[in-house]
């Protein structure tokens, strides 16, 4: 297996679990860390044992030793942020949600297009085995036709105008915190183009949302779906159909366990499989798998998965009225 050179920018919580992640995986080398502070950095690097950190993002992409970069900036970062990135050469893996809106999207796919780079969504739940194991009792029809979706995504956060949840100028609201891990599970499940939206949300005194619930509705199911940071929620999610129906366990979207129940809610079958680091080590891999191979897409992770989420979440911040102030 051929070494990758990683480099992260962002020195937030999220990076410090996927440097976790990536000091487990074989191939992965920890090259360079960037944060807008090199004091930042530099403890960084240590604390993991990064090769080299960097005082500002500009510097850090000029580093002609880097092989893929990890953006773990907040979310009105990640479109600059990736652009710097793939303009100078690099594959990204950026962290969801990947953008504001479709417009970055759009330009952001573009300009990995045309410099022939890989780039994927850090969507980590989409590579996890359990997950790929209930989508593939689904193709196989273990449930019969898909009907019905229920996923939640709820966390209870007392409100500071200073975190980035609540902040409009930091792409803030529990949409594209929290309800794009339940989009994109009913989209991988029943369908990236369903034919009816229905969706509400509670917008906050700042103009982002604070709790919300979608509705989608299919040719033969529909998904119920919500979010939000006002109510604690168990966030288990269910898969029903004809025959049978997929229970994922508790905070479905990182969970070790999924089990199969036939039509009279006896159980069938039981998967389950324990993280080996922290979970994010197998969208690591995914990316690895993908480089390796010449890969500019990943089909666990495709960019038109992306893309169906991203315009449901444009189309609902549309009818809510909300806009961020970089728009």
């Amino acid at each position: 297996m051929n070494k990758l050179n990683w480099a992260i920018i962002g020195t937030g919580r999220i990076a410090h679990t996927f440097a976790q992640a990536l000091a487990g995986v074989e191939g992965a080398e920890l090259y360079a860390v960037g944060s807008r502070s090199l004091q930042k950095a530099q403890a960084f690097a240590e604390e993991f044992g990064f090769k080299k950190a960097y005082g500002s993002y500009d510097e850090l992409v000029k580093d002609k030793g880097i092989d893929v970069v990890y953006i773990a900036t907040p979310m009105s970062s990640h479109y600059k942020d990736t652009m710097l990135c793939l303009d100078n050469g690099l594959n990204v893996l950026c962290e969801k949600s990947v953008s504001l809106n479709m417009g970055e999207l759009d330009k952001m796919l573009a300009k990995a297009r045309e410099k022939g780079l890989f780039f994927m969504e850090a969507m980590w739940m989409k590579c996890r085995p359990v997950y790929l194991k209930a989508l593939e009792w689904v193709r196989e029809s273990r449930i019969g036709t898909p009907q019905y979706l229920k996923a939640d995504f709820c966390n209870q956060v007392k409100y500071d105008r200073s975190d980035r949840l609540f902040a409009p100028e930091c792409g803030g609201g529990a949409l594209l915190d929290l309800a794009v891990y339940p989009l994109t599970f009913a989209l991988d499940f029943l369908g990236r183009e369903p034919k009816e939206l229905t969706a509400y949300a509670h917008i906050g005194k700042d103009g982002v949302d604070l709790s919300n619930s979608i509705t989608l509705k299919y040719e033969t199911a529909f998904a119920d779906i919500s979010s939000g940071f006002e109510l604690p929620c168990i966030n288990r999610a269910v898969i029903s159909g004809d025959k049978g129906s997929i229970v994922f366990a508790d905070w479905f979207f990182c969970c070790c366990e999924v089990t199969l129940f036939d039509d009279e809610t006896n159980m069938v079958e039981k998967c389950e499989i324990p993280n080996e680091i922290n979970g994010y080590e197998y969208e690591i891999r995914e990316v690895h798998r993908c480089l390796e191979a010449g890969l500019t897409e990943s089909k666990l992770v495709p960019h038109e998965s992306t893309i169906a989420v991203m315009k449901i979440m444009d189309e609902c911040r549309r009818r809510w009225g909300m806009k961020f102030p970089n728009e």
